[in-house]
């Protein structure tokens, strides 16, 4: 008798061409579900990238397909609703990827949910929260770390360089404005290349009023500013050539709707312990999912106001500060934000997902 559960995954991006969230939280943990016997299959993944996707047809190829239990990564709305209901209607359980928002009708309509910080997980009401499980981003390539953190302690002819990872394509640099004379700081993002670089910068230039295009001109212009286009392997070229990792962000911005959390709240630590792992010392501004992770002087700096992010950065201006500070954050996090942490919290909430399914006799029995 094959005992090996089939889980159906529904995906917000492609499988051949899929966003980060989709690659980390699915296809990223797809071999460690393998290896504990479960049998994935792709039962949805729309050719471009959507969180509200037509679902006509996907409950049914599910229960086709023999699925025992089908996962929704991301994917919500009126139609996601209805799909995790009609499967629920045929027996077939549901869990509910949720990384960046809080959608309460989702976890309602789902039989768990996997949040990827414990923050997000508080955001929902106290009824639902014993739904849902917290399975963290796990880090990706944890054998590339830093080995060298160097000698140089900062002067304007031989500066320091800060890497700063980013989904966006930011236009300015947010709290830290402009860097010390004695740093570079490279923002690796959502940036063009040859004519569409260029395209975009038109674009930013020409949706600015008169002073804002003044401050868009010496972020161009600053030579200590870098903006460099993301890719998958160049992000660690880009973190290893660097002495520091910084992540200001700005939490001035608030929702236009004031029952939703601003998105600065909702972030999960992927980019933080990422930069960790590598053993970069770290500055990063003291948001709900980073506040949890850093030791503020010990494994990083926790830096909110300008002036606390221009004490920090002067404090890493010492080598051996640096070099301290980079193995003692790779260490805190290399384990605990593993794949294989974040694998074994995956397969616990499928089996708690199971054991909640179970007739009432049967797990009375256990």
């Amino acid at each position: 008798m094959n005992n090996t559960l089939r889980v159906g995954f529904v995906l917000c991006s492609s499988a051949s061409q899929p966003i980060p969230s989709t690659r980390i939280a699915v296809l990223n943990m797809l071999p460690y579900l393998r290896e504990a016997g479960i049998d994935p299959v792709i039962v949805f993944d729309p050719k471009l990238p959507s969180e509200t996707p037509d679902l006509i047809g996907v409950g049914e190829h599910a229960i086709q397909a023999g699925c025992q239990l089908v996962v929704i990564q991301k994917v919500r709305g009126p139609r996601a609703v209805s799909l995790a209901r009609q499967l629920a209607a045929a027996g077939v359980p549901t869990v509910y990827a949720v990384c960046d928002l809080v959608d309460v009708p989702m976890v309602e309509a789902t039989t768990f949910t996997v949040a990827v910080t414990e923050h997000l997980r508080s955001l929902y009401p106290p009824a639902l929260q014993s739904r849902i499980h917290v399975v963290h981003d796990g880090i990706e390539n944890p054998g590339v770390f830093k080995s060298d953190w160097g000698t140089n302690h900062a002067f304007e002819r031989q500066r320091l360089s800060a890497v700063l990872v980013t989904s966006a394509a930011l236009d300015q640099l947010p709290v830290i404005g402009r860097p010390p004379a004695w740093l570079s700081i490279r923002i690796v993002g959502r940036y063009e290349r040859g004519a569409r670089k260029w395209r975009q910068i038109r674009w930013n230039w020409a949706e600015r009023p008169l002073g804002a295009r003044l401050a868009y001109l010496g972020f161009l212009l600053d030579p200590r500013i870098a903006c460099v286009p993301w890719n998958r392997h160049g992000v660690y070229r880009e973190m290893n050539q660097a002495d520091i990792g910084v992540l200001p962000i700005d939490t001035s911005e608030a929702s236009p709707d004031k029952a939703i959390a601003p998105a600065w709240r909702l972030k999960s630590e992927n980019r933080l312990t990422m930069k960790m792992s590598m053993g970069l010392p770290v500055i990063a501004t003291p948001i709900p999912s980073y506040e949890g992770v850093i030791e503020h002087g010990v494994n990083g700096f926790l830096a909110r106001s300008p002036s606390d992010w221009a004490m920090c950065l002067d404090a890493l201006r010492d080598s051996e500060r640096r070099r301290a500070m980079g193995l003692a954050a790779r260490a805190s996090v290399v384990r605990d934000y593993s794949m294989d942490e974040q694998a074994a919290k995956l397969l616990r909430a499928f089996d708690a997902v199971s054991t909640a399914c179970r007739p009432t006799s049967l797990r009375n029995r256990d």
